[in-house]
């Protein structure tokens, strides 16, 4: 049968793969990329810079495909189904993969930033195409170091406090308020800046883009204060590279 690695390779430094990745990676047969475009290319070859640096040339086949586009002007009650549409759109591109470029006693494998269970689609698609029942395969998944982990290691701070919660959330719900009961907060996905709605609360916030990559940036301090900073740095980061991936923890400051 047709095997499947699901393999967590960190926030982007190669350093960040664990032993049982590394294991997984050289037990695989085909490799398989989506390509987002010449703008975000590097995210390829950061992927081939992995793979380069732990298995010999020619041990391996890189097989890419074009990921499909998600309509991100959608929003309100748009943005589930556009989404769902998105998934469908990689689960067909998958399915043709798996079934076209991989063997029946062969093992293929998916590369996630991160962690596979984080805020990545990728397992969610996999059970999706079985469930299609066209192609029969099994899987396995590799955890890896989230941007989450590596973002509070670079502010050398940890993700809660002594007997409090943390709670990790997007930005689009944080534009819906600052969840309650919880004073630590972790945001991703956050493409307008949200935290600056509360910029006039005692906030600090750890902010950090192109975690664990050669472009890494990173701020942290009162959010009052450095917000601009942040809205700065990331501007010109965008306008640098045309994409950014950033994540940030918000943090409430004890009263009394």
């Amino acid at each position: 049968m047709r095997k499947i690695h699901v393999i967590g390779i960190g926030a982007g430094d190669p350093d960040q793969l664990t032993l049982q990745a590394v294991k997984a990676l050289k037990s695989t047969d085909v490799f398989f990329i989506l390509d987002k475009g010449e703008v975000k290319s590097d995210l390829v070859q950061l992927r081939r810079d992995i793979l380069d640096a732990h298995i010999p040339a020619g041990a391996y086949r890189l097989v890419e495909a074009r990921d499909p586009e998600r309509d991100r002007a959608a929003g309100g009650a748009g943005y589930s189904p556009a989404v769902g549409d998105w998934r469908s759109a990689r689960a067909d591109i998958y399915e043709r993969l798996i079934t076209e470029e991989l063997g029946e006693d062969e093992r293929g494998a998916f590369l996630v930033w991160g962690d596979p269970s984080l805020y990545d689609s990728t397992l969610g698609i996999l059970e999706e195409i079985l469930d299609r029942g066209a192609v029969t395969f099994d899987y396995d998944v590799v955890p890896g170091i989230s941007s989450v982990s590596a973002l509070v290691a670079r502010h050398r701070t940890g993700l809660n406090r002594v007997a409090r919660p943390v709670q990790i959330t997007t930005g689009r719900r944080l534009a819906e308020g600052f969840p309650d009961g919880v004073d630590d907060v972790v945001v991703m996905l956050d493409a307008h800046q949200t935290f600056q709605r509360y910029a006039d609360q005692d906030i600090d916030i750890y902010w950090g883009a192109y975690i664990g990559t050669p472009d890494e940036i990173l701020a942290s301090g009162p959010l009052a204060e450095t917000a601009p900073r942040i809205a700065e740095l990331r501007a010109k980061a965008r306008d640098r590279k045309g994409w950014i991936m950033d994540t940030y923890l918000l943090r409430r400051r004890p009263h009394g």
